[in-house]
């Protein structure tokens, strides 16, 4: 069989005629990335043996950005990454980070303390629903604007993102990336994401482009639409089996789409040979389930732990929690202090995550350089892989709060940082979106009415007829 090898950004990487090297989800490239995860959640010392047993063996550490190794390894090699797979797979973590909702809650904030509002006994009811439309626009819109300016400097590392935003005279960033200006030699050493620079820079943005961390929003609302609230995440399978392209998943995603065609069912998908279960791809579906529970984040985190349990587990099922929670507060809240304490609510104190959206708050609280709070992320996180959910979820935490409702500020933080830059954006987008609603956000980050996807029905589709479509689910 022939074909393309899908790099994590959609291209493809270079291969001989023949062969594939189907990203995330060779047995050789998965060992790595599986003893990373060990170290991060305290299996070391239990895992050692087999590290050693694997490098004696020729195998090799996790590619540290593509989803595959370069060349394949021998019948031999590749059998025995398996079976180490299946021996870490039996060593459990014994850190207080629980997958089980029931477990969650227990361990959350006062065991999910966020109080719903009753919404038929608000006084100013009127208002509310008023008001709503333009907070749900806004937070579409805004979700779209983080997304589209992260997208050409993806995978480009802090320093290369500070150097072609000074060159081209957009530092602090205030705008849109731009090849204009920009010095060739600076152009050589920071090479644009090959997929996002035709249509993501301000000369040539004519609609907002493709892109996963929109594909899903769109998938979640057909999922409630067409399954209701009481949605399971045997539902979310069916969802991605029906219409999601293979091809646009990657790292967590893509393994739980092969352990779903393998008859696998939920939660062993997330589990079953999947070393990214802990990374962004789940907080990345969760807003739309804080959009159709405004003002009720227990709800939302309910709605996306049901969601993030067929590809994650522990931080990465928390971070999807805490980013729906904190989009069906800031439908309602009146400020960003509101909108964090809501997503530190649902998730357990303890956790990993929790502890490191803590610090990351108290330090973009207290210091007035947003860059050097970020060099405190780096010094903390940077160990970890760019699209991890624990340095990426203290990011989206730190630009809001530091951003302080400042949609400008906030959204270029999040993407100056260097991670994630399209998803971290785009998150941070939709909650400051959400605050402000459509009518605060500044006039520079308009765009278009028309939102591309390969998602069936929603190609060229508007925000407007989203915000409606989304307001139905609000109301029910």
């Amino acid at each position: 069989m022939t074909g393309p090898l899908h790099a994590p950004d959609g291209g493809h990487l270079g291969v001989p005629d023949g062969l594939i090297r189907l990203t995330w989800v060779q047995p050789e490239d998965l060992v790595g990335h599986e003893l990373r995860q060990a170290a991060e959640d305290g299996r070391s010392p239990e895992v050692a043996g087999i590290a050693a047993r694997w490098h004696a063996a020729g195998g090799h550490d996790a590619p540290p950005r593509a989803g595959a190794s370069p060349e394949p390894v021998t019948p031999r090699l590749r059998s025995l990454a398996g079976e180490l797979l299946d021996e870490l797979a039996l060593i459990k973590s014994s850190l207080p980070e629980p997958s089980d909702l029931p477990s969650i809650s227990a361990t959350a904030a006062g065991g999910f303390a966020a109080v719903a509002i009753d919404r038929e006994r608000l006084p100013d009811r009127v208002d509310f629903f008023g008001r709503l439309p333009d907070r749900l626009l806004g937070a579409w819109l805004g979700r779209a604007a983080g997304c589209v300016l992260g997208k050409p400097v993806e995978k480009i590392p802090r320093e290369g993102i500070r150097e072609i935003a000074e060159t081209t005279g957009n530092w602090p960033i205030r705008g849109w990336f731009t090849a204009i200006g920009l010095p060739g030699d600076v152009a050589a050493r920071w090479p644009w994401n090959r997929r996002s620079a035709a249509n993501s820079l301000a000369e040539n943005i004519d609609g907002v482009p493709e892109d996963d961390d929109l594909n899903f929003p769109l998938l979640a609302l057909s999922l409630l639409e067409r399954f209701g609230r009481d949605f399971t995440t045997a539902d979310v399978g069916t969802m991605w089996l029906d219409e999601l392209p293979a091809g646009r998943v990657f790292t967590a995603e893509r393994v739980a789409y092969r352990n779903l065609l393998d008859g696998m069912e939920p939660p062993r998908t997330a589990t079953w040979r999947n070393p990214f279960r802990e990374w962004i791809g789940a907080l990345i579906r969760a807003d739309v389930y804080g959009w159709a529970n405004p003002g009720d984040p227990r709800t939302a985190a309910v709605f996306a732990w049901r969601d993030a349990r067929l590809s994650h587990t522990a931080n990465g099922v928390y971070g999807a929690m805490m980013v729906a929670a904190m989009c069906a507060r800031s439908l309602v809240a009146s400020s960003v202090e509101e909108v964090v304490a809501a997503g530190l609510s649902v998730v357990p104190v303890e956790s990993r995550l929790a502890r490191a959206v803590r610090e990351a708050v108290a330090h973009a609280e207290s210091e007035p350089d947003f860059e050097r709070v970020v060099d405190r992320l780096y010094e903390r996180h940077g160990g970890l892989h760019w699209v991890h959910t624990i340095n990426n979820a203290a990011l989206i935490a730190a630009a809001l709060t530091h951003g302080r409702g400042d949609f400008t500020a906030s959204i270029a933080g999040a993407v100056a940082a260097g991670w994630d830059t399209d998803s971290a954006g785009a998150t941070v987008g939709s909650i400051a979106g959400g605050l402000l609603g459509a009518s605060g956000i500044p006039r520079e980050w308009a765009l278009k009415n028309r939102l591309s996807s390969s998602m069936r029905g929603f190609d060229g589709i508007g925000f407007d007829e989203l915000t409606r479509r989304t307001l139905a689910l609000a109301d029910r």
